[in-house]
């Protein structure tokens, strides 16, 4: 199999195989540009970063409710809330390394319209 021969915004080649009888990637095709942008939006929703924030909301709570009650030693609760911290830390990271990846994808779409106008296509 072939590399795709796409150029990314960063100037480098893209590294994806590609199909045969194709010289660029999925990534890459005009022609799915429709189905990336589908696909990328129904990814960002089927995430669920909002129902894993209100889950860990939820848990926070129920730490909070069980230090206040003395059910739980403020020691042991103290960590598990830092957990709690970098666990919501890290949705955070994820959420935008999702928006910047459909940002960059909105860009090379954009790229490659402008590419084939200067072209006359």
């Amino acid at each position: 199999m072939a590399r795709c021969s796409a150029i990314k915004p960063n100037g480098e080649r893209c590294k994806r195989l590609v199909a045969d009888g194709s010289d660029v990637c999925s990534a890459h095709d005009p022609g799915r540009a429709a189905a990336r942008q589908r696909a990328a939006a129904k990814g960002g929703r089927s995430r669920g970063a909002a129902g894993e924030l209100r889950e860990l909301k939820e848990e926070v709570r129920d730490v909070i409710a069980r230090l206040d009650a003395g059910g739980l030693e403020r020691g042991v609760g103290a960590v598990v809330l830092q957990g709690f911290n970098t666990l919501a830390r890290y949705v955070e990271l994820e959420r935008k390394i999702v928006e910047q990846e459909e940002i960059l994808e909105r860009l090379e779409r954009l790229e490659a319209q402008e590419a084939a106008s200067a072209w006359g296509a």
